[in-house]
């Protein structure tokens, strides 16, 4: 059977639309090696309310899709609820039908890769992040008891089970810092940049209208920078800012109801979030979570004028030239004031474009992959 250009994809949600982050990296690259001849087989997780796709239907040579298992209480199993939860014996039965290559999006979706079955196909896991850090982590900064105590038993849970990569050909690890991370521990990974939506860039030379930061706000690593931007830099600041997201917290709510200089934005689609960041002068973006890389960061460079970040967000991504870095608050603030009165201008952009394509380029970030697979 020629394994030369078919792979399955196996992903733990359904791809599309791709509006938030590992979403968009599984889209964009089925897509961008749907572009190069690869026939993709599709394997594909559902749950909340996510509906199936003719969009990915019309890309992959085929779709299949199993219902994720979900249950009250997520602590009867050894395993990791997000990996426990994603299994299917209609997955093993399809899987094992031809010899091509498995990637395997995310640990999530890594209930089957050491299953004697699959022991002769070549094995890849895409990490998103190193999941038991970013369990950890969102533990950290979740209010809710019992949401924390879930994500800690987790995060345990991720640790002693992320042993399973050892039985991965390649991982495909998303960010430099990962890959080295990864590659110490398995000795079996190799960096592949983040795909994502943008081919060409599209920020505006000039001014924009406004200081922007956007993400799922019901994710406690997106409200915990949004509630340090509403409270510690823009309390003092009369330009206006806009937050836009999904799911905020009472608290963020409440706390921007103070300032009159501050505007949420509610469940913003793709189109919209894309308008705003092309009309902000500047892009604030910080993290307190320096695993994997932040999709937000590149659509901002991609799309917006000036972005203002802190040292976790452009760690080891090569993009600390094209960005301005601030991690004290009032260094933060005086940044702010200067860059919202400053024109940006083509050089900008011409420097900007030269080094966004030489890092994150989807069609050589799919020949990476290819030449991983095919070689």
């Amino acid at each position: 059977m020629d394994n030369s250009n078919h792979i399955h994809i196996v992903s733990f949600n359904i791809p599309y639309p791709p509006n938030y982050g590992g979403l968009i990296d599984v889209f964009y690259k089925i897509r961008s090696l749907s572009e190069l001849g690869i026939k993709v087989h599709l394997h594909t997780f559902f749950y909340d309310g996510r509906k199936r796709s003719p969009q990915l239907e019309d890309l992959c040579y085929e779709t299949h899709y199993y219902p994720r298992l979900r249950w009250g209480n997520p602590f009867t199993s050894k395993m990791p609820y997000i990996v426990v939860t994603r299994k299917s014996n209609q997955l093993l039965r399809n899987l094992c039908k031809d010899n091509y290559p498995i990637l395997f999006e995310g640990i999530h979706c890594t209930y089957y890769l050491d299953h004697p079955a699959l022991s002769h196909r070549l094995r890849v896991v895409r990490m998103h992040n190193i999941e038991n850090l970013y369990y950890k982590n969102l533990a950290r900064v979740e209010r809710n008891f019992f949401k924390r105590y879930y994500l800690n038993q987790e995060s345990q849970s991720l640790k002693y089970y992320q042993q399973i990569l050892s039985k991965a050909d390649l991982i495909a690890a998303i960010s430099p810092v990962d890959q080295i991370v990864l590659n110490l521990k398995y000795h079996n990974s190799f960096y592949l940049p983040v795909f994502h939506s943008n081919s060409e860039l599209t920020c505006k030379p000039g001014r924009g209208k406004h200081i922007l930061y956007h993400g799922n706000l019901g994710v406690g690593e997106n409200n915990e920078a949004a509630l340090f931007l509403v409270n510690r830099i823009c309390n003092d600041i009369d330009l206006p800012f806009i937050i836009a997201g999904s799911n905020p917290s009472k608290e963020l709510l409440k706390s921007a109801e103070l300032n009159p200089n501050i505007r949420i934005i509610l469940n913003p689609d793709v189109d919209e979030i894309n308008r705003l960041i092309n009309d902000s002068q500047i892009n604030l973006i910080p993290t307190f979570q320096d695993t994997g890389i932040k999709l937000k960061l590149i659509n901002a460079l991609y799309q917006g004028r000036f972005s203002i970040v802190n040292t976790k967000m452009v760690k080891d991504t090569g993009l600390v030239s094209v960005c301005i870095v601030a991690d004290d608050p009032q260094l933060m603030k005086q940044q702010i004031r200067e860059f919202f009165n400053k024109d940006f201008d083509e050089s900008e952009i011409k420097s900007r474009s030269k080094i966004l394509h030489s890092l994150f380029n989807n069609r050589s970030s799919a020949e990476i992959l290819i030449e991983k697979l095919f070689k």
